[in-house]
């Protein structure tokens, strides 16, 4: 029998129980879920069940869609002292140099688990129960220690989650040293509170025993607790939204939404890629830096995140880039089936708020400490307001039969990492394998102004050169730049996947 579906995951656990539940006679939604479960429970540090999600689906037969599980702004019936505390800085040398901030004040009310849920009700075949189990088994008997969370909390296991104990022992040895990739370890009570999620189902993270627990957390004291009410985790909705489809070439590619910000500027760079035939390297430096200058100038700001986000789609459709010249840490899974179903799921917790849920193996994030997604101030955002998002899960359909799920992790690299790799694949025709090995290249804003970071290739350094930008190559291909993985169906009917070694990931077919 030939193989029915494809999935590109985080790691061999992750990819072993998608395509467990596909031999089990799951979806490709069944097969996302069950590896996005799975790297939720082995990815600490990058990622958690007390952060949010988007999950792409294009059915067979249907249009695509969106669930938005993004984190939103809590503090629903707070104390208005506070908002403005509970916060910490923290500086890391980590990408190069970051600046965090911590602590129970840094987490947003998380809408992964929910999302996730939603996502399961209306897509996928298989049992809640089923799709949870290879999770449950990773985190009560073992997993290895990924390459990428290791290199992470090399950074920061002590300077971010040194001030709970809880948390520290889930990203260290049991001496305090720093696990090494690939060793094993557990979060057994991560596994407990995962088998309550199987038969409870969300309702465990929004009224259960997990929404108690988080909410006595963050009602101490005024200045060190968080804003996370009862009221914030009960009325927290997963919303299911139309995909925003653009046209590149033969390909209809269906992209997250507003109010996410990832989707629409992956939209806008595409697009006029799609317009640019026989694009250059220059072409795509002139386009990321046209695009995300305007984001920082002016998107990043609105008031709005989804009236400002259709109207800035609409203003680029009818008048290109000159439209816009008028004013991390995450984890990605794709699947796709031979029915032509493509499921592609984006994960985040931003970098940590360095605390966990106490007994319950969940660390938190802490998306109100990330200063790109909160141009506007701490904690200045209405309660209930869905936070910005890089996050830009993307599937793709042609006329005869491919379909195709696509996404990375890697904060604003997200959208500059898929631009290249569907520019290649949607616009160059390349295999999407081939155009995920390919070099990237990021306009990256500095305090000095622009400059084009990119792995090393002499005419993406000319290009640059010739545009008069400052450029820095890194030495090889670079985690820094992403991680992509991509699933895809032939217009045979064939399946297969597409994985990028510079996150490692793991694919397969079955």
């Amino acid at each position: 029998m030939s193989p029915r579906i494809a999935v590109a995951a985080t790691g061999d656990q992750s990819l072993r129980a998608g395509l467990d539940v596909a031999a089990a006679g799951g979806n490709a939604v069944d097969a996302a879920l069950a590896a996005a479960f799975v790297a939720l429970a082995t990815e600490p540090g990058l990622v958690s069940f007390g952060g949010g999600a988007f999950i792409n689906v294009w059915p067979a037969a249907g249009d695509p869609v969106v669930v938005d599980g993004n984190v939103e702004m809590p503090g629903r019936g707070a104390d208005p002292e506070r908002f403005g505390a509970g916060i910490r800085e923290i500086w890391t040398d980590y990408g190069g140099g970051v600046t965090m901030h911590a602590g129970l004040g840094s987490a947003a009310t998380p809408g992964a688990v929910p999302a996730l849920a939603l996502a399961h009700q209306d897509y996928a075949r298989l049992p809640w129960e089923r799709l949870l189990r290879p999770a449950i088994e990773a985190a009560h008997h073992g997993y290895p220690m990924s390459a990428a969370s290791a290199r992470y909390l090399a950074f920061v296991a002590d300077s971010l989650f040194g001030e709970d104990e809880e948390a520290h022992r889930l990203v260290t040895m049991p001496d305090g040293s720093l696990i090494p990739a690939g060793a094993i370890t557990v979060n057994r009570n991560l596994a407990e509170t995962l088998r309550e999620l199987a038969s409870e189902g969300p309702a465990l993270f929004q009224v259960g025993a997990v929404a108690s627990a988080l909410v006595d957390l963050m009602s101490g004291d005024l200045q060190t607790g968080g804003l996370i009410t009862a009221a914030d985790l009960s009325a927290y909705t997963p919303v299911e939204r139309a995909a925003h489809v653009i046209t590149a070439h033969d390909w209809q590619v269906a992209i997250n939404p507003p109010p996410a910000i990832g989707g629409p500027m992956l939209a806008i760079m595409l697009a006029e890629l799609a317009r640019r035939p026989r694009w250059s390297w220059a072409d795509v430096i002139e386009v990321q830096q046209a695009t995300l200058a305007y984001r920082l100038r002016e998107h990043d700001f609105s008031t709005d995140l989804e009236r400002d986000g259709f109207a800035l789609l609409e203003a680029t459709a009818e008048h290109r880039l000159d439209a816009l010249r008028t004013s991390s840490a995450t984890v990605h899974v794709s699947a796709v089936d031979a029915e032509g179903t493509a499921c592609a799921i984006t994960m985040s917790s931003g970098y940590g708020a360095g605390m966990c849920i106490p007994g319950t193996g969940i660390l938190l994030n802490n998306c109100l400490g990330e200063v790109e997604l909160n141009r506007r101030g701490l904690h200045a955002l209405t309660p209930g307001t869905r936070l910005a998002s890089n996050m830009a899960p993307t599937t793709g359909r042609t006329g005869d039969g491919r379909a195709l799920a696509i996404g990375s992790p890697g904060a604003d690299r997200i959208t500059t990492a898929l631009m290249l790799v569907l520019g290649h694949t949607c616009l160059h025709h390349l295999d999407v394998g081939m155009a995920i090995k390919l070099p990237r290249v990021h306009v990256r804003h500095t305090e000095e102004g622009f400059r084009v970071e990119h792995e090393p290739d002499a005419d993406i350094a000319a290009a640059a050169a010739a545009l008069g930008y400052p450029a820095h190559s890194y030495e090889g291909a670079h985690m820094y730049f992403g991680g992509v993985g991509a699933a895809q169906r032939n217009s045979d009917g064939t399946v297969q996947a597409a994985g990028d070694q510079r996150r490692e990931a793991s694919v397969g077919v079955a």
